[in-house]
């Protein structure tokens, strides 16, 4: 019987020491038993990484960052679509969620699905809010506090102990030891992400994540916990390994049904020394580290896409323990026309 063929498009390409999910999800998605895909990529840059690996993308568009508006981003998804004929649409960065979130209903009506979050979802996990989240959902979260002004850090001292965390509502995380190293960090993420920055109390403890996937509607169609076990100075995981953690997986089953999640989503956890277990972030999406998670034995870019087109699924009842991922440096050899081509036209 032949399989069905999907046109999916898929961001996130910056395969770099700071990696975009969009090449593992591409992984994922070439592995389906069940469809055959025609991968479009969506680059905000011409020299990510994934534009030029050999068998991932068969097309890659440029497109512009969302912050020039939602209708330039989606006037060219358009444009794209009515060369590719689009069935899904996978975003992989969060600061993109929330333009594509908004535009689910307008993309649906010309035939191209998404399967994300919806807004209230999105933002009431966000990192600013997440106090609120922890004490509404009954889960453990470090104390935080937001600021928005350097004025703001001098009070740190009467509700925080050093070292702290400085985060950006988007992404960045770094570990500060004075209000010198507060101001530092804090003029660095605001002028890459604006504002607010979140200062988060230091749990110690080890770091655990676990990606999962929800299906709109209170059922958890999969979920595969990771310890890290090597982590770059982004604080990104270039190894890890899936571990059996009931514990874990109950949390994120208890999530997902209390807020009925809709989408990929990644839980970072600190594990403290007393089995307390403390959630830090959420992440609105699949997680760099998903093809661990399909290697493990549950193919989640696979069932998202099922999820999208509007099918029923039966959640995965197991994966694999021990499973190993390693990350590594590779040198890609490329053409000059190529990068040309995606330069002038926008496309290649």
């Amino acid at each position: 019987m032949k399989k069905i063929k999907y046109h999916i498009a898929v961001t996130g390409l910056n395969n770099t020491d700071n990696p975009g999910p969009g090449i593992p999800v591409i992984r994922g998605l070439r592995e389906s038993k069940d469809f055959d895909v025609r991968i479009i990529g969506l680059a905000y840059e011409n020299l990510e990484p994934g534009i030029y690996m050999p068998d991932m993308v068969d097309k890659t568009y440029q497109i512009p960052y969302p912050s020039s508006g939602m209708d330039k981003l989606i006037n060219r998804i358009e444009y794209i679509h009515s060369k590719e004929r689009l069935d899904v649409i996978i975003p992989n960065f969060d600061a993109e969620l929330y333009t594509f979130i908004q535009a689910k209903e307008r993309l649906q009506n010309i035939g191209i699905h998404t399967f994300l979050p919806t807004m209230d979802q999105f933002e009431e996990r966000q990192k600013a809010n997440l106090s609120q989240y922890g004490e509404k959902y009954g889960v453990k979260v470090p104390f935080s506090k937001v600021i928005t002004h350097r004025r703001d850090i001098e009070q740190l001292k009467d509700s925080f102990e050093y070292p702290l965390l400085v985060k950006g509502k988007f992404y960045d995380a770094y570990l500060a030891y004075s209000a010198e190293q507060v101001n530092s960090f804090f003029n660095r993420i605001s002028a890459k992400w604006g504002m607010p920055v979140i200062i988060q109390e230091f749990i110690r403890g080890t770091e655990v994540n676990v990606i999962a996937l929800g299906d709109g509607l209170g059922n958890t169609i999969g979920a595969v916990p990771m310890r890290k076990q090597y982590i770059t100075d982004k604080g990104k995981a270039w190894g890890g390994i899936t571990i059996q953690n009931e514990k874990m997986l109950e949390l994120t089953r208890n999530l997902i049904r209390k807020t009925k999640w809709q989408g990929g989503m990644e839980l970072e956890l600190i594990k403290t020394n007393k089995n307390e277990y403390f959630l830090i972030e959420i992440n609105p999406r699949i997680p760099a580290w998903v093809y661990l998670a399909v290697a493990a034995g549950q193919n989640l870019p696979e069932a998202l896409v099922k999820l999208a087109m509007g099918m029923k699924l039966q959640p995965f009842s197991s994966y694999e323990v021990g499973k190993m991922f390693i990350r590594y440096s590779y040198d890609l050899i490329g053409d000059i026309a190529q990068f040309g081509s995606l330069s002038v036209s926008g496309e290649m």
